[in-house]
């Protein structure tokens, strides 16, 4: 019998960096087995240029990308997520909405690229650093044996791979 595609929300304040490239990444190397989404307490409105340029230079689709609010999730008839993963100290302080299915949630902190001060060069070098260090935690999540775990492990590793 084929597992289920697993569904995973990342979340973020702003829905703009971190959250997106989370959602890029795992779509990109969870190999249908999940099914990626982001959105944030306070939306930006757009998804950040620096993020669009990272993701078209790793060879990430960003074209059905966009920053959109985490109620979007919360409403009737919205996915059902098994995964919620924080990427940023603000969105994991909120007081979340209630979301249906009782997914695992989890917090994985990583800086700001958006408050980089530096030249583009620079920028685009911390940007890369951020999303490899998310690639990298997304490669640790995509390792684990999810079918063989029960809730309580899952949770264990969730907040293992969060550092």
């Amino acid at each position: 019998m084929a597992t289920p595609t697993r569904n995973v929300l990342f979340l973020c304040t702003g829905n703009s960096c971190r959250s997106i490239m989370a959602e890029s990444i795992l779509n990109h190397l969870g190999g249908g087995r999940f099914q990626a989404f982001s959105a944030g307490s306070q939306p930006a409105g757009s998804v950040n240029p620096n993020t669009l340029t990272l993701l078209d230079d790793r060879g990430h689709d960003a074209t059905d990308l966009r920053s959109k609010a985490w109620d979007e999730f919360a409403l009737p008839g919205a996915v059902e997520m098994d995964f919620i993963i924080t990427t940023c100290d603000s969105a994991a302080g909120e007081t979340c909405p209630i979301w249906p299915g009782h997914p695992s949630t989890a917090h994985w902190p990583f800086p700001d690229p958006w408050k980089f001060v530096g030249t583009q060069a620079e920028t685009m070098a911390h940007y890369g650093e951020v999303f490899d260090s998310i690639a990298a935690r997304i490669a640790g999540f995509l390792a684990l044996p999810l079918d063989d775990l029960d809730e309580t492990a899952i949770a264990g590793e969730l907040k293992r791979l969060g550092g």
